[in-house]
């Protein structure tokens, strides 16, 4: 929905030169997709902490973050995004969004798009982050529908993964190398319509069940 991965770069890279760890964008991109605990721990890398430090580690680099995210406004909404939400909302089909962060409704109340969602699935209710199919699986619940009956849109490889685990169509947005396992590929949204990406869904898998008509689009780009 929007792009926070610079957000999230400088808040890791922030609590990384404080703390002496090397941390790049190299090495930010293993982070997509990541709950804040298990970004830590890789930022980490073994080092040894105690759990007082990790969570001032983790609150730390949570205060960075909200400093960037209350600048975002509706005019942060990534090309294609509000056009596709506004084609989903007339046709009566549900929306969620999957993410690991625990600040995502405080990113789409900032966004302007409260309305268009539908159910919220996140680290507030989830406890193991992507790879693991859960956050997926709660939002189907959440808007009451199977898995094989949602989509879900993402830019994370770690993403693809957690929704081909959960038995749910996938739609990459990104480079092939990152997000190559998904069933259809775009660069981003921009220009997408409901009614393309069934097409290119069927074109690849066979077909779409007839219920997916109301499926779930999580659509998200980075959590914390």
């Amino acid at each position: 929905m929007t792009d926070t991965s610079e957000f999230h770069y400088l808040s890791w890279k922030r609590l990384a030169d404080e703390e002496g760890i090397p941390f790049d964008r190299a090495a930010n991109e293993a982070l997509r997709g990541v709950s804040r605990r298990d970004s830590l721990l890789f930022l980490l890398n073994g080092r040894s902490v105690t759990d007082e430090q990790f969570q001032e580690m983790m609150a730390r680099k949570n205060g960075y973050y909200l400093n960037f995210i209350r600048t975002i406004t509706p005019k942060h909404l990534l090309p294609g995004v509000s056009e596709l939400l506004d084609e989903l909302q007339a046709d009566g089909i549900k929306v969620a969004v999957g993410s690991a962060s625990k600040n995502a409704r405080e990113v789409i109340e900032r966004l302007g798009i409260v309305n268009r969602i539908d159910a919220i699935a996140d680290g507030l209710n989830v406890t193991h982050s992507k790879p693991a199919p859960d956050v997926f699986l709660h939002a189907a619940e959440l808007l009451h529908l199977n898995p094989a009956d949602c989509v879900v849109v993402e830019d994370a490889e770690s993403g693809i993964e957690a929704a081909l685990r959960a038995g749910m169509w996938a739609v990459g947005l990104g480079p092939e190398e990152r997000v190559g396992a998904a069933h259809v590929l775009l660069p981003n949204l921009q220009g997408a319509h409901w009614a393309d990406l069934q097409s290119k869904l069927t074109a690849v898998v066979g077909a779409i069940p007839e219920s997916s008509h109301t499926a779930q689009m999580t659509l998200q780009k980075q959590t914390c």
